[in-house]
């Protein structure tokens, strides 16, 4: 079989739960607070992957705004019990102190595409649950429990309880059918039946370099649960020189023709600071049932970078230029998310094949701002665009942005002076958690005329970003600014050191208009360009 390069989905796709309903396999990530929730891709041979859907896209179902970074999707599931797809989810609204505000919801559909129901409520006593469909047709929610009591961690095991679809809500007695082990922070479960006995895999030791996937079974659903005789059957926590870190958080596909796989998320590090700009990624391991009924990763627990799979990747589309454009029939080009808002009419529209940008609140506004973005899945990359704005003064700006969240972005923005002459300004906010302030002194500004379109673009080679600029009727780009350290938009530096930030650096266009009047910036296209790089030590 040929060898496949991981990850298989790059850059920021987190958390997959992997399904096969015949010959087409799914898996759902984490989307956090990036709107419309959920991503699904599709494929036909575990090599090859496209992206189908996002299914919560709509504000019955989700609705974001006011929820801090890295809160929002957390951990999707998705099923198929015979005649429909489920998914479950988490819907996070505070993460960080004492207290973790988590709900949690059900939805179906008859195709993967959709329409997806409206949400069924289900509890929010923990995140990261599952549906499990078993033999006898009855359906199982697992979720782990947060208990604020705890200290230092406040997870406090996987709990259980049956799902009646009828009445659409949990039914019956609910018990906590494992603890974990000493790495702690178990959570991320997901239910399987082979052979009699019901396996239980969760990830555990948080989401940072000591990520684990664990593997327990019992002949009852109800438990005692034994531990694998490895304990943790994913895990890069022993081997900091390993390619592929921060690996957990796992699900398990067979093939139809009898192998088994392992999906689990991971981080490529860059730096002599160990920062994953891409996030946590979705990579595959080749996995076999030993004799004993227990799963082992085939030359595991370590993943593999390089893994056999059915087919081979054809990288084609992965290294070609996206260059896109703006067309109000077809929409917004499905790369593209924005944040938080499920009503999108209010911070963007599509006219005349340009992309207008509704100036609302600040760069890292939790509520409302104008940002369309798409996920970096390069080391290195060229962006660009072409924009039309007319500021009056300083409080109106718009422009090119490298983003993590509100508290790492660089941003090269068309603005005014008080005087309303327009100028163009970097701002920048590098790891400046927890005031989320801007870094002083400011780069230098750059006097441009009051008319004219400007075109914006950055560059980054690893760990490097340099921003230029050309104005109309020009054609050699102009550096601005000084390089920047791009390592800081990484989970790494995201505002929590650890276990606490979880996306990835995104790059797009935005605008905000501080003034309250809904000053708007015209796009005329978006360029992603990849670039092979010798810094890079994972795609050269």
């Amino acid at each position: 079989m040929p060898k496949v390069l991981n990850p298989i989905l790059p850059g920021f796709n987190a958390d997959p739960s992997i399904l096969r309903v015949g010959d087409d396999y799914y898996i759902a990530t984490s989307t956090f607070e990036w709107y419309p929730g959920v991503q699904i891709h599709h494929s036909k041979d575990l090599a090859n992957w496209e992206l189908v859907t996002r299914p919560l896209n709509r504000k019955s179902q989700l609705d974001m705004r006011g929820n801090p970074d890295s809160c929002g999707i957390w951990a999707p599931c998705l099923t198929h019990d015979g005649e429909k797809f489920w998914l479950v989810y988490t819907d996070v609204k505070r993460k960080d102190g004492s207290f973790k505000d988590t709900h949690n919801y059900i939805v179906h559909a008859s195709a993967i595409e959709g329409p997806w129901s409206d949400p069924i409520y289900a509890n929010s006593s923990g995140f990261d649950p599952s549906l499990f469909h078993d033999e006898d047709g009855r359906k199982w929610f697992a979720n782990m429990l947060q208990d604020h009591r705890r200290r230092p961690r406040s997870f406090a095991g996987i709990r259980l309880q049956e799902f009646d679809p009828k009445q659409e809500k949990l039914v019956g007695p609910m018990k906590t059918v494992f603890y974990g082990t000493e790495l702690d922070l178990v959570e991320g479960p997901h239910l399987y039946k082979r052979n009699g006995w019901y396996y239980l895999l969760t990830a555990e030791g948080g989401t940072g370099y000591e990520h684990a996937c664990t593997l327990a079974r019992s002949r009852n659903i109800w438990g005692p649960y034994e531990l694998h005789p490895q304990k943790y059957i994913v895990s890069s926590k022993d081997h900091p020189l390993a390619a592929l870190q921060r690996a957990g958080h796992g699900d398990i596909v067979d093939t139809p023709d009898g192998k088994t796989y392992v999906v689990h998320l991971t981080g490529r590090p860059i730096t002599q600071f160990r920062r994953c700009v891409l996030g946590r990624e979705t990579a595959i391991q080749e996995a076999y049932w030993g004799d004993d009924d227990w799963l082992y990763v085939k030359n595991g627990p370590v993943p593999s970078l390089h893994v056999d799979l059915p087919a081979a990747r054809d990288d084609t589309a992965y290294w070609a230029e996206q260059r896109y454009t703006f067309d109000a029939a077809k929409g917004l080009h499905k790369d593209f998310q924005w944040l938080r808002t499920p009503e999108p009419e209010r911070i963007f529209t599509i006219a005349e094949n340009k992309l207008q940008l509704i100036g609302r609140e600040s760069i890292g506004s939790w509520f409302e701002q104008a940002l369309v973005a798409r996920r970096q899945t390069h080391f290195s990359y060229d962006a660009e665009a072409v924009i039309d704005f007319s500021p009056t003064d300083e409080r109106q700006f718009a422009g090119l942005t490298a983003y993590y969240c509100r508290y790492n972005f660089f941003y090269l923005t068309v603005t005014a002076h008080a005087d309303g002459q327009r100028e163009l300004l970097i701002l920048t906010s590098e790891a400046s958690w927890p005031e989320g302030r801007l870094n002083f002194p400011l780069a230098q500004p750059v006097q441009i005329p009051n008319s004219g379109r400007v075109r914006l673009a950055l560059s980054i080679r690893g760990k490097e970003l340099q921003f230029f600029y050309t104005l109309e009727g020009e054609q050699e780009l102009k550096r601005i600014g000084p390089v920047y350290d791009a390592s800081i938009l990484s989970d790494e530096c995201g505002g929590h050191q650890a276990h606490g930030s979880f996306t990835g650096a995104f790059v797009g266009m935005a605008a905000s208009d501080l003034d309250g009047l809904e000053a708007r910036a015209n796009f005329d296209y978006f360029v992603y360009r990849p670039v092979k790089h010798e810094s890079d030590r994972y795609e050269v």
